[in-house]
Formats: structure tokens, C-alpha cells, sequence
């Protein structure tokens, strides 16, 4: 009988903070961004806050042309959705954010992010609300007609040449030939944190592609290389930062260099599958060892 797996949740709200510094890079000295702005004493937060220092300065970036100098970010994960309900609960906290900080309306903008297509939210907009929605370009649209000027960011519909990492966790890839784009792309900024975050989620979410094609297999393997070495120089701390953990649950040493030659025994036997699995099956990475003895 199949063990039960235990498997790390994705973390989709961290990649998409660090996918959304990846995408404003170019402009980073003119940004301030923070990751889960806390509202007034109660248990509230907005997803992203985006403060632009210097507003006279554009940002030619797609996502980021409607910024003014406070920026309001809502983000759903692909199992998620953006519904009537959460669109006035984002104008809620933009008002309120407003009150508290004693800023004029026409300094802020909403920004939705999500991957599902939110036919019923456009639809009320339009038909209630007489609002106009203008597609600007792939994936973007912009919502005229309200105090602050809103746009919706639809993940998968974004263009893969001008958005290639911020339409990638918008959920499935859409073939063997993103995947390698990404490969590549990751290859030049492997030490970057923010893209080891997405690049992590990424391939979890679609490691069946990733290990479709031969090529694909090898680059990976090059990959979970440089991240096993990187345990093997820097300990558990680091292990367990890069989140390749699995093998040092009970704080042993050993544990990461154990890790790390049962990973080289089955990248030799072309099992990357099984490997894959055991970084998210805590009994499937013990049934392992002990098939091998290690």
C-alpha cells in the first residue's frame, strides 16, 4: 500500500514577492516594496505595498506604467480566485491606508494579480458599475472610471518575452520550451535568493515537465548540483535556508552529506522522479536510505 506523503505547502505568496522585485529590477533604487504592510492594530495587511520615491521618474516597465507614489498589490494564488467580495475589501485597506497615512487619492493605485480569469467580478464591474475595462496589452488590464486607478494582471495571459518569471508562477508552464527559457534564465542569477524562491516553486509545480525531456533532466540535475554543494560548504542554516532540508530533519550533520549521495545515486539511475519525491515524502526519503543503506 502507497505510504502516506508528507509534502512542503507551496509557497506562493513569497515567490510572487520575489518575482515582483525581479520584474521592477530596473527601477529597484526608485522602489520601496513591503511584503505584507500591516494596517492600523488589527489583523490586517496588504499583500504588496509598492511606495515610488521619486514619481516624476517613469517606470517603463508593463506591470508597473500605472504606478504613483503608493502602490497597492492584491495576489492570488492559482487555486485562488479575485471575487467581488475581495475587490472592495482591497479598496477597504487602500481607504484605510489613506486615513493613516494622510494621503491625497490621487497619489495611490490598486493592482490585482491572480491567474483565474475573474468573469464574474468583470462582469459586475461593467454591468453595476458602468466601469470600463481596457486591455492595455497581454495580460494587463485597466479598470477607468474609479477614484484610484486599478489594474488587473492576469498571469498566464502575460507575454513570455516581457514577463517571462511573473507569468511562470501563474501556474502550469506551458511547455518544454518555457521550461528551458527558464532554465537558462536562472542559470545567469543562481545566486540570487529571490530567483531560488520561484525557481523552487517553479519546478515543484511542474517537475513532470522538467523531467519530459532528456536535456531537461541533465539541466536540472546541474542545478540540484549546485544547490547540494552549497549545503555541503555551508551546513544545516544554509540547508535549511535553500530549503533542501529533508535529509537534516533531526539536526545531524550527516544528514545533508547522506542527502547528498542518495541524490547522486539516483541522478546516476535516471530515477529523478524518485528524488523529487522524497525532497516532499519525509517516508519516502527513509524508505530510501534504508534501500540503499546509507
Amino acid at each position: 500500500m502507497e505510504q502516506e506523503r508528507v509534502q512542503r505547502p507551496l509557497q506562493w505568496h513569497p515567490a510572487f514577492y520575489a518575482d515582483l522585485q525581479i520584474e521592477l529590477e530596473a527601477v529597484k533604487e526608485n522602489l520601496i516594496c513591503e511584503n505584507e504592510h500591516q494596517l492600523g492594530t488589527k489583523p490586517m495587511a496588504i499583500d504588496v505595498l509598492v511606495i515610488k520615491k521619486q514619481t516624476e521618474l517613469p517606470i517603463r516597465k508593463n506591470i508597473g506604467r500605472i504606478f504613483r507614489r503608493y502602490n497597492i498589490i492584491e495576489y492570488k494564488s492559482p487555486e485562488d480566485y479575485i471575487g467581488i467580495d475581495d475587490f472592495y475589501k482591497v479598496f477597504a485597506y487602500a481607504y484605510l491606508y489613506k486615513s493613516e497615512k494622510s494621503i491625497k487619492i490621487g497619489e495611490m493605485t490598486i493592482t490585482l494579480v491572480c491567474s483565474r480569469y475573474p468573469r464574474k467580478l468583470l462582469q459586475y464591474l461593467q454591468k453595476e458599475k458602468a466601469l470600463e475595462i481596457a486591455k492595455t496589452e497581454e495580460g494587463i488590464y485597466y479598470i477607468k472610471g474609479l477614484d484610484i486607478p486599478v489594474q488587473l494582471i492576469l498571469l498566464h495571459q502575460l507575454n513570455r518575452k516581457k514577463n517571462l518569471w511573473l507569468r511562470s508562477i501563474g501556474g502550469r508552464l506551458s511547455g518544454w520550451q518555457e521550461a528551458e527559457e527558464l532554465i537558462q534564465e536562472y542559470k545567469k542569477h543562481k545566486k540570487d535568493e529571490r530567483y531560488r524562491s520561484v525557481m523552487d516553486l517553479i519546478v515543484r509545480v511542474n517537475r513532470d515537465l522538467f523531467l519530459e525531456v532528456k536535456h531537461m533532466c541533465q539541466a536540472l540535475e546541474e542545478l540540484m548540483a549546485d544547490e547540494l554543494e552549497a549545503m555541503r560548504q555551508s551546513g544545516w542554516a544554509e540547508g535549511e535556508k535553500y530549503g533542501w532540508s529533508e535529509g537534516e530533519k533531526m539536526g545531524r550533520r550527516e544528514g545533508i552529506h547522506s542527502f547528498a549521495e542518495l541524490s547522486k545515486i539516483l541522478l546516476q539511475q535516471n530515477r529523478q522522479k524518485d528524488l523529487l519525491r522524497a525532497l516532499e515524502d519525509e517516508k519516502y526519503l527513509e524508505q530510501l536510505f534504508q534501500e540503499y543503506r546509507i
